[in-house]
């Protein structure tokens, strides 16, 4: 197995980044962009995969009590993955991202998926800040 696990501190109350983090209508707007999850009877999800063309069966469930959103693949078990919210102090919120990959055949590798959590963080935090700045929230 292995696990990779990125964070990002963001200008905005927790709250605000969990729901628009856990918003299944925008999660295209901050997860990789070869990665798009198709919402089926929640929690199940299928999530297509560019680069390969193909689609996953897959679960996703947010706890917005605990501010945090956990997905897997369904039937093969090949990763899970979490993303937790927590609050800083000052209006700043702390987002990390966790993946672990039980087959190595669908690891990508420790520079490919670092980038990725990392670029998915930034997208995140832009998200929120248009959010944030645009709807006068925060």
């Amino acid at each position: 197995m292995t696990e990779y696990e990125r964070s990002r501190t963001m200008p905005a109350l927790p709250e605000h980044v969990f729901d628009l983090a856990a918003d299944i209508d925008q999660l295209d707007q901050w997860l990789p962009e070869a990665l798009h999850v198709h919402a089926e009877e929640l929690p199940a999800v299928t999530v297509h995969e560019d680069r390969t063309d193909e689609d996953t069966s897959a679960l996703l469930r947010a706890q917005k009590d605990q501010m945090r959103l956990e997905w897997g693949t369904r039937e093969e078990g090949s990763y899970t993955g979490w993303l937790q919210v927590a609050g800083i102090g000052s209006g700043a919120t702390e987002v990390t991202v966790h993946l672990s990959f039980f087959d190595e055949d669908h690891d990508p590798g420790e520079k490919s998926v670092n980038a990725a959590l990392d670029h998915s963080l930034e997208r995140l935090e832009e998200q929120v800040r248009l959010r944030v700045d645009g709807g006068g929230a925060g």
